[in-house]
């Protein structure tokens, strides 16, 4: 009797608390000339920028960086469908990563209400090293659920010898199939919220999830 090729797929998840949050905000001023829009702006940022230098310090931010300050103008028109004279608008952009949610929610509350502020998203990361070895893990993880399922699929041909002819991620055994979502890659989903109904801030974030997906050619004999 031939072998036997067995097709299966293995699929793994693991879901990790995130390590780190990083935000971003920009300060946005503007005026009638273009100098007034960037002292505005530098003038609102300061206070903004000391407080990141004071918590990184402190270790409660682990790293931030700052864009260069931009500046355009634009001409309204009033009501009378005229042009009116120009208006500069400077912005300067913030990105902050935090140790912990709790730290970040109490520092947006602080920046949030400062003039200019325009606070945005937040991604929630895991710290490199503990990305690499939870997609390794994952990933091996889905190989050996593959194995167990050709080698259940053996034994109820009666077979008993399972060897492994060809691995590859999703899709790359199974082209005729449709196209699925990317596999092996973290999804990121966060909610904030305001629990007070006040200016206060409060993030929490879900748990990563690290997911993998391989599919698996054996020859059982």
């Amino acid at each position: 009797m031939s072998d036997v090729i067995i097709t299966v797929r293995g699929e793994n998840e693991a879901r990790i608390a995130p390590e780190r949050a990083v935000i971003h905000l920009t300060i946005r001023a503007e005026g009638p000339e273009r100098a007034s829009a960037v002292d505005e702006a530098t003038r609102l940022a300061e206070p903004v920028r000391q407080s990141i230098v004071d918590r990184t310090d402190s270790d409660a931010v682990v790293e931030w960086s700052s864009t260069r300050m931009t500046v355009h103008a634009e001409r309204p028109w009033n009501s009378e469908g005229k042009r009116l004279a120009p208006v500069y608008h400077a912005a300067i952009s913030f990105t902050v990563t935090f140790a912990e949610a709790s730290e970040l929610s109490l520092w947006v509350s602080d920046v949030a209400v400062r003039d200019g502020v325009e606070i945005g998203g937040v991604d929630w990361q895991l710290t490199p090293q503990t990305r690499s070895r939870t997609e390794r893990d994952v990933a091996a993880e889905a190989v050996s659920v593959a194995v167990a399922r050709a080698e259940a699929y053996a034994a109820a041909l009666g077979l008993h010898t399972v060897t492994p002819v060809e691995i590859a991620d999703l899709g790359l055994i199974s082209r005729q199939e449709s196209a699925a979502p990317p596999q092996g890659k973290m999804l990121m989903r966060a909610a904030a919220f305001d629990s007070s109904g006040g200016p206060g801030m409060v993030y929490e974030a879900e748990d990563i999830v690290v997911s993998a997906t391989v599919e698996a050619r054996f020859s059982a004999s």
